[in-house]
């Protein structure tokens, strides 16, 4: 088993949150917690709009660990709603409200109401780069072969 880290969530407006949820997991071997919306009223997201959804609280995250921000499939695949820079990072340093950027892909518009389940946050660890100039770069098999190189 692996260890766990505790991550400390704080609402923002206690008393306007007491009828949403913590993120959480919803099944014994879920990456991902859900994510409840926190809009006072509904949001209506129109084809190809793209609009930040509040969560209504801030989270401490351990120095060596991200929150990454991603899709719930069920939204993506059968509403087109995603998450508009998927996945998003929430820093460790970051202290200010969570929000959810979603963009809606469908041709339809989409309802969004307060305690949705629209994003869910999987806790990553991070590993921080040496960056160093460098004259030259080992070769490899692929070199400079782009997007596509490999065929269909």
């Amino acid at each position: 088993m692996q260890k766990q880290i505790t991550l400390s969530f704080r609402w923002l407006d206690p008393e306007q949150s007491a009828d949403l949820p913590l993120p959480a997991y919803h099944s014994a071997l879920a990456a991902g917690m859900d994510v409840a919306s926190a809009v006072r009223e509904p949001l209506h997201l129109a084809p190809g709009d793209i609009c930040m959804v509040p969560a209504g609280f801030a989270v401490a995250i351990p120095p060596g660990f991200e929150l990454q921000v991603r899709p719930r499939s069920g939204l993506a695949i059968k509403h087109g709603i995603t998450v508009v820079n998927s996945p998003g990072t929430i820093d460790a340093d970051y202290r200010g409200e969570v929000k959810v950027g979603l963009i809606n892909l469908s041709r339809k518009t989409f309802t969004i109401n307060r305690g949705d389940r629209i994003a869910q946050l999987v806790l990553a660890p991070v590993c921080r780069a040496l960056v160093m100039e460098s004259a030259s770069l080992d070769e490899t098999k692929r070199g400079d072969g782009g997007f596509g190189h490999s065929g269909i």
